[in-house]
């Protein structure tokens, strides 16, 4: 069995293998609502100003040769709206290598993220899933997720209608 993969916080370096990574779902996968390739451009303009509620993590596994890692995937809490009364609450994003799928690099992104959040003094996460995406509302739920929402067809994509899952997981306060 492969060992979990560490955690740690995103550099600018790290930006082209996060797209990567995100872009490899775009044009194959419900797995995002992007139609469209997010551009370096797009990725710095997102990660500029992430502060220590809003990480960006990337799971790192030791290279083929040891000496350098290799990112398999990454993960996000980015504010969940923008008014002043949800300060507490965020949202989750969570993005796996394709050729890392079933390795243990989601849950161990996910449980990271459960931790930063609380420790951040956060209350709530919440993910936006589509309805599709079984394996991560599976996932999600190992970690403690809970349906709280069904919102059919207000996606769209492939030429069809999408629904999408909304799950919370609440923090201890």
């Amino acid at each position: 069995m492969t060992s979990p993969p560490r955690i740690r916080l995103a550099t600018v370096a790290d930006l082209p293998e996060i797209n990567r990574i995100y872009n490899h779902y775009v044009p194959e996968s419900t797995t995002t609502y992007d139609v469209a390739p997010t551009t370096m451009a797009e990725r710095e303009a997102w990660y500029a100003g992430r502060g220590h509620s809003h990480p960006v993590t990337v799971a790192v596994r030791p290279g083929a040769d040891g000496d350098e890692e290799v990112i398999v995937g990454w993960g996000s809490l980015q504010p969940f709206r923008t008014r002043s009364a949800y300060r507490f609450t965020v949202e989750n994003s969570v993005y796996v290598a394709h050729e890392h799928m079933r390795t243990g690099v989601g849950s161990t992104i996910i449980a990271d993220q459960i931790e930063r959040a609380s420790a951040a003094g956060l209350r709530a996460i919440i993910a936006v899933i589509d309805a599709e995406q079984t394996a991560s509302i599976a996932l999600h739920a190992k970690q403690g997720y809970q349906e709280v929402g069904r919102f059919p067809q207000i996606g769209r994509k492939f030429d069809r209608w999408l629904d999408v899952v909304f799950m919370q997981r609440l923090l201890s306060p």
